[in-house]
């Protein structure tokens, strides 16, 4: 039993169709006569990329420099950020070093309160049975009694003035490094300084070139363009200056006779420039009427007899074609009934030929779907 509801495959049912509309796509633009003929400027379009490829170059060039620039700055405050970490982590560690080799917890005037080892180094209440600090009742020590207060003033006056001592000479080293630092702290901040004003020199003296050379340039470009209308002007003036004397040397103010002489020929002249004929001309000009008007006469005689001539051989040529069509007619009806046989012939022969085909040959004739099966597909 076949198995009929099994899931599709979305997947290859997508694929399906993606290729059934691709297939689609290609055909409508393979069987579009109009987009498969037209072309297009393949000279301009790689010029145009050629222009654009040039101008994302420079581009890039521009933004190189620039994150070249911005690469160098943040390097150097980097560096003086480091250093400036490097410095304080150097006077923790010697604060932390001076306290440790100079500033002892023993060296401190309470030292005595919480002293861990005060009960190992404080004396017994008695070290044997004939200790002089026994009496007769064996008391060590009775209320109210300082035996030993001279030496115990003695001993905190010589304590308190170590203190005050230790106390001034941690002061005065104290304020010997924080001198130091202080020195150190100027010192860095003056180089600071002096770098940020070499920065900024350079900056200024970059701006100050670049200024230079973009009014250098205007300068040039501002000569350039006077000069070339001082030019322009110079030109016009000698154009203006020639035209002025081409109008005095001219033809028009001086009359001359030549002037009026046309380009198409002597015999021709130019109507705005001709000043009228003169007493030869004129009687050249009778003499001729005259000659042609004995030659046209003679001329009339010449063309009446040819006419006459030409009437003769015309009548003549008239009955020679009347004979000749004749000729040519009874040819004709003799060329059109053999021809009218050949053709009837052929006829016959190609009815035949096509019942042979129509019976013998072509038995399977194509119906209209093996047609629309043509031109289904872009492949």
């Amino acid at each position: 039993m076949y198995k009929l509801d099994l899931p599709l495959d979305l997947k290859e049912v997508a694929a399906i169709e993606g290729r059934r509309n691709r297939e689609q796509q290609r055909q409508s633009r393979i069987f579009n006569a109009r987009a498969r003929t037209m072309g297009v400027d393949a000279a301009a379009l790689e010029k145009q990329v050629e222009e654009r490829t040039t101008m994302e170059r420079m581009e890039k060039a521009r933004e190189e420099a620039f994150d070249a620039d911005r690469e160098q700055y943040d390097k150097i405050a980097l560096m003086l950020e480091q250093k400036e970490q490097q410095l304080s982590r150097d006077l923790d560690q010697a604060v932390q070093n001076y306290r440790a080799q100079h500033q002892y917890p023993e060296t401190r005037r309470e030292f005595d309160l919480y002293d861990p080892e005060a009960l190992k180094k404080d004396r017994p209440a008695r070290v044997s049975d004939d200790d002089p600090r026994c009496g007769p009742a064996s008391l060590q020590k009775f209320a109210g009694e300082d035996l030993n207060e001279q030496k115990r003033r003695e001993l905190q006056t010589e304590m308190t003035k170590n203190w005050l001592q230790g106390q001034i000479e941690e002061r005065k080293r104290s304020e010997a490094q924080q001198m130091y630092a202080d020195n150190l702290y100027d010192r860095k901040r003056v180089e600071l300084e002096e770098r940020s004003q070499h920065l900024s020199k350079m900056e200024e003296e970059c701006r100050k070139a670049m200024k230079m050379a973009t009014d250098n340039f205007n300068q040039a470009l501002a000569m350039e363009a006077s000069e070339r209308r001082r030019q322009q002007k110079q030109l016009e003036e000698d154009n203006n200056f020639a035209e002025i004397y081409n109008h005095l040397t001219g033809d028009l103010l001086t009359e001359n006779p030549a002037a009026a002489v046309s380009a198409f020929g002597p015999h021709r002249v130019v109507p705005d420039r001709w000043k009228g004929m003169s007493q030869e001309q004129l009687k050249d000009i009778l003499d001729v009427q005259k000659q042609q008007c004995q030659e046209k006469q003679r001329l009339k005689e010449e063309e009446k007899q040819q006419s006459t001539e030409w009437d003769k051989q015309r009548t003549l040529a008239a009955r020679a074609a009347m004979s000749l069509e004749q000729q040519e007619q009874e040819f004709s009806r003799n060329m059109r009934k053999r021809l009218d046989g050949y053709n009837q012939q052929l006829s016959r022969e190609q009815r035949a030929h096509l019942d042979y085909l129509d019976t013998a040959v072509y038995t399977n004739n194509p119906t209209a779907h093996y047609h629309s099966q043509f031109n289904t597909t872009s492949r």
